[in-house]
């Protein structure tokens, strides 16, 4: 038990360098063009008008002045404001879209495990047989496949040829107004479906998810088949299953009691890492089925160049993956001893 808190206590300590450097590296990648000001809005105001702004967002100080004044909004919540559309405070715009990006990572998360880990047992009891050999295409294919194409397949099959499912958005038009109506909603359109105790707007939201989660969820769950195959076959090869096996327990058995849990310590100890890829997946999910989150909008603002918004999304994922990672990572612990260690 001693191990396992100074583990803890370690990961948790971990947190707040790495949050500090990914939130540096975000500011300075944004500085690399000039000024925020000048990047959105040049060209299309008088060279005065230009130089005020610039001047009232204290642009024109010295980077490292510029630095430090960021580093203190940023550890007090305060993103700035955006420098198109409405000018509105970016932490706005996180509250706003930040549980559609979560929702849908969260729809792809549990398409990527219902698809890795199964086919990755079959996989491994079909070892080197065609069975195996297919699955192992149908990974490589998951993960090699842009994720912006597996999306526009999906669309022109399940939309366009056999209209069953919906191309885009996060719910119809009629469903948008009523979940807008759901008093104190979350911006989870299933939750505030859910709250409003009508079924067909449940199975409204629940139809425009399939898609984007599926074209987000094959990525990462190609990943987790060939992991869970790797190990759940190593698992097989130990010494206490062919113990195991000389007693006469079944070969499914074997399979799917004795070599499943070690085999999800690296799937548990990768999700984190696969955050940070459905993260940025989302970006081209969200714009190619016009899934109204994060991804979404920081495609909007980049094309407008409003890089102070583009700066405060980008640093608030670069945050979530490094409170994800440390969440993880205590499951790993608390699953496998060794990994405290």
């Amino acid at each position: 038990m001693k191990g396992l808190w100074r583990y803890v206590l370690v990961r948790f300590l971990l947190i707040f360098p790495t949050i500090f450097i990914l939130v540096s590296l975000v500011f300075l990648f944004m500085r690399v063009t000039g000024d925020p000001i000048t990047a959105a809005l040049g060209g299309k105001l008088p060279p005065d008008q230009l130089q005020e702004l610039i001047h009232q967002a204290g642009y024109d100080r010295p980077l490292w002045i510029q630095y430090f004044e960021y580093l203190g909004q940023v550890f007090t919540g305060n993103f700035g404001t955006t420098l198109t559309g409405n000018r509105e405070p970016v932490v706005d715009v996180l509250l706003r879209y930040g549980g559609a990006t979560l929702e849908l990572a969260v729809y792809a998360l549990i398409v990527a495990l219902l698809v890795g880990i199964p086919l990755g047992m079959l996989a491994a009891k079909l070892r080197d047989r065609w069975g195996d050999a297919a699955l192992r295409v149908f990974a490589i294919l998951c993960y090699a496949t842009p994720v912006f194409f597996a999306g526009l397949v999906l669309k022109l099959v399940f939309s366009v040829w056999l209209q069953v499912l919906p191309p885009s958005g996060r719910a119809s038009p009629r469903g948008v107004i009523a979940l807008d109506r759901v008093d104190g909603a979350t911006g989870i359109y299933l939750i505030d479906a859910i709250r409003s105790g009508n079924p067909a707007l449940v199975g409204d939201v629940l139809s425009h998810a399939v898609l984007p989660a599926i074209a987000l969820g094959l990525l990462t769950g190609g990943i987790f088949l060939r992991l869970v195959r790797t190990n759940v076959i190593s698992t097989l090869g130990t010494g206490y299953v062919d113990a195991a096996r000389s007693r006469g327990v079944s070969e499914f058995r074997l399979t799917t009691k004795h070599a499943y849990r070690p085999a999800l310590v690296p799937i548990i100890t990768v999700i984190g890492l696969q955050v940070a890829m459905l993260l940025g997946g989302a970006v081209l999910t969200e714009t190619t089925f016009e899934w109204r989150g994060l991804g979404y909008e920081l495609a909007e603002f980049l094309a407008a160049r409003d890089f102070v918004a583009v700066q405060g999304i980008v640093a608030l994922l670069a945050v979530i993956v490094a409170l994800t990672n440390f969440v993880v990572d205590l499951i790993a612990a608390a699953i496998d001893p060794r990994v405290r260690y």
